[in-house]
């Protein structure tokens, strides 16, 4: 999973990642959990935006 990879290479808290994005610690741990469906493209550009990244979609044959 890159966000928690990335919040690793940071050395960011689940806290501090929260704060950054300007959300709760519970939602943090909804983005991260990969059993939740509710993920949606604000949140996780949200969260590419705190770890000053950037999200990049690509289609490719199946």
């Amino acid at each position: 999973w890159q966000i928690e990879q990335e919040m690793a290479k940071q050395k960011l808290t689940k806290t501090l990642m929260a704060k950054k994005m300007h959300t709760s610690r519970a939602a943090l741990n909804r983005l991260l959990d990969e059993s939740d469906t509710s993920l949606t493209l604000l949140t996780l550009t949200s969260a590419a935006s705190a770890l000053g990244k950037m999200i990049k979609f690509e289609m490719k044959a199946a």
